[in-house]
């Protein structure tokens, strides 16, 4: 239980049968300390870790956590490096021709080839979290170079997903894709024609990248009062005045998509700023005045907390509870060497947490897994592929939600979100990726895997081998799909109607497709516990 800022060690319980202690150091480094003395987890707790921490669980990723722990699977993954960044993916392979000037051609095989193949699933988590929060899309930006634009982006995000939360706050605010998103690249100071500074990303760095709306304890709940008022909203739109592309050295016209914005100090406000109560001194310059600014923001107590939930949320529970956030949180505040916002303490500090790694308990402990993540699971643990590596996947609008795409800074659901008239609202529960879900998005999206995994699209093709020496044995199928897709998660009740519809296919590939198919129609799948 952590109980003051200087944390040193966090104990985790112990996790089912198998396992009887379990504890992790961070740092300042914030690598473990491999303190580990517990025997190894099983199969079904390592390929449940997968689910919260990674992108896929085959059985060679499951016995590598197996063999590995979840200490020494997490230092290898804290360790790998990028195979590669977006911008330099997307010059490899050739999209920097003059024919994708005005069209985004290359980014959606940009991002299905690194969340498919990459191996450096934590990374991607991470990021994913990261993105779901400062969000960008891509029919936000400027209407060139578009794949380059989201790439420069992504790469901010991907770059520091083991860095500090600061630090990638002050790219995001310089960089010129944020600028156009949020219409604040070439915002001018007051004139005295009534003219006044383009107040959108003032409000949404508060609101939505650090703050929220509400002051928060430091385990989540709320205390009252709210976080800023139009006031500080106008107060801080003066900082990101005179903010403007740095188009110095351009060469071939898309340069200054990855180049931190410069200042034009014409147009930046020179006079006082004030804003949650701080005043930033009348003809203090741009970049001065930015770094006051995120200092003065990255301060407030609110931002440990908000950030925490958040990634909770997305990685772990939809509802974790307030001592998991405090945890996390205090974390957040002091990695135990005195930094604050260490993405990497705070990544093992939530997938390592007693509330994680303990056997769920609860109706209230888990989360819907999100339209991509089951189909990029599903791709993984099959071995799909596009040799031609243009990843033209066809008609994934139907799973509703397309990294990258977004339709507006709020992302396609927002983590405060409950649906009406529901169980979950009658207990006061939050749901985030329901607001995506109903009937008609089900159906789509169940439609959409049948023909995927039967038919593949184009060269995209799985990769069904394996399965084809089981496929025979429907109760060997069945525990297979089970344990890499769901971590053992579905019921024997629901794997024995599954079987039923099964026993009754003769084609072997009809039996796997049929199998796979509704296992992960099922609610014990859909839901990860």
């Amino acid at each position: 239980m952590v109980n003051s800022s200087a944390i040193a060690v966090v104990p985790v319980p112990p996790l089912g049968s198998d396992v009887t202690a379990f504890g992790y150091a961070v740092p300042g480094s914030a690598s473990l300390d491999g303190t580990e003395t517990a025997a190894r987890p099983s199969n079904a707790q390592a390929a449940r870790f997968l689910a919260q921490a990674g992108l896929s669980s085959t059985p060679a990723e499951i016995q590598e956590v197996v063999a590995k722990g979840y200490a020494g699977w997490l230092n290898d993954q804290l360790a790998m490096p990028r195979a590669s960044t977006y911008w330099d993916w997307l010059v490899a392979k050739g999209y920097t021709a003059p024919v994708n000037y005005s069209r985004d051609a290359g980014f959606d095989a940009m991002v299905w080839e690194s969340l498919i193949t990459g191996k450096d699933q934590l990374r991607q988590r991470i990021s994913l979290a990261l993105m779901n929060m400062l969000v960008v899309g891509i029919e936000g930006t400027p209407g060139t170079w578009q794949q380059f634009s989201m790439a420069a982006y992504m790469d901010i995000l991907w770059n520091n997903a083991f860095g500090n939360y600061r630090t990638i706050l002050e790219q995001v605010s310089t960089s010129p894709v944020m600028g156009w998103y949020l219409t604040f690249i070439n915002s001018q100071k007051a004139s005295p024609g009534g003219s006044i500074p383009d107040e959108n990303y003032a409000r949404e760095i508060m609101q939505l990248f650090s703050l929220g709306l509400h002051n928060l304890n430091i385990d989540g709940t709320q205390r009252g009062g709210e976080t800023y008022t139009l006031a500080d909203v106008t107060g801080l739109a003066r900082v990101f005045t005179g903010w403007i592309a740095d188009k110095r050295t351009l060469v071939k016209g898309f340069e200054h998509l990855r180049l931190p914005m410069i200042q034009d100090p014409n147009n930046h406000e020179n006079g006082a700023k004030t804003f949650l109560g701080t005043t930033i001194p009348a003809r203090t310059n741009g970049h001065k005045s930015l770094k006051m600014a995120l200092d003065t923001i990255f301060a407030h107590p609110n931002v440990a907390p908000f950030v925490s939930r958040h990634l909770i949320q997305t990685l772990v529970t939809s509802n974790p509870s307030p001592a998991y956030i405090q945890r996390v949180a205090r974390v957040f505040e002091n990695n135990g060497a005195g930094v604050s916002g260490d993405l990497k303490a705070v990544a093992l500090a939530i997938l390592l947490d007693v509330d994680a790694r303990a056997n769920p308990a609860g109706l209230s402990f888990g989360k819907l897994r999100e339209p991509v993540l089951r189909f990029v699971s599903w791709a993984r643990a099959f071995g799909a592929k596009s040799p031609s590596s243009l990843w033209k996947i066809d008609n994934t609008d139907r799973l509703v939600q397309k990294i990258g795409r977004s339709p507006s800074v709020f992302n396609f659901f927002r983590p405060g979100y409950t649906p009406p008239n529901t169980s979950i609202a009658a207990q006061r529960l939050v749901a985030p990726e329901f607001q995506i879900t109903s009937e008609p998005t089900v159906i789509t999206y169940i439609n959409f895997m049948i023909v995927i995994m039967r038919d593949g699209s184009n060269d995209f093709k799985a990769n069904y081998a394996e399965l084809l020496t089981i496929q025979g044995n429907t109760t060997a199928l069945l525990a297979r799909l089970n344990l890499t897709l769901a971590a053992d998660q579905v019921t024997a009740g629901t794997l024995a109607r599954i079987g039923v519809a099964v026993d009754d296919l003769k084609d072997p590939l009809h039996r796997i497709i049929t199998a796979t198919t509704m296992l992960m129609a099922s609610p014990e799948y859909l839901i990860l516990k």
